[in-house]
């Protein structure tokens, strides 16, 4: 079973998309800040990270780059959780380790596409170190 690692602060947007992941066969694990966030990432090794960036504690933009700088984290796919859908968040993001982009509000057929497309990717990248 996949599981996904949430890093949301906001009860009713965690309420909301664990509760919908669950329903599609995901295993999901919350966490509520940056620091739990990354604590979390190192112990249950999800298959994929939704990061919100505005986060209590420690920020999503110092999370993902310490889940890049550590070995054990750095290829698990993140794909950031933001309220800012600017010109150019998408690349601020994207430079910052995270693998995709999803504005909120949470678009869930979009967020779920994202979730494949970051899944099949790292095992593309697997299977050619592999071979």
């Amino acid at each position: 079973m996949t599981k996904i690692l949430l890093v949301e602060d906001h009860e009713e947007l965690w309420d909301f998309l664990s509760r919908r992941l669950r329903r599609r066969g995901y295993e999901v694990a919350l966490a509520h800040d940056g620091q739990q966030g990354l604590d979390m990432a190192r112990t249950e090794r999800p298959d994929v990270i939704l990061l919100d960036m505005n986060l209590p504690v420690m920020d999503g933009w110092t999370a993902v780059k310490a889940l890049r700088a550590a070995p054990e984290t750095a290829r698990i796919p993140v794909i950031a959780l933001t309220a800012h859908a600017m010109s150019g968040d998408r690349g601020r993001v994207l430079e910052a380790g995270c693998d995709d982009y999803h504005p909120k509000p949470v678009d869930f057929s979009r967020l779920l596409g994202q979730i494949d497309a970051a899944l099949l990717k790292r095992d593309e990248e697997a299977e050619r170190e592999e071979g």
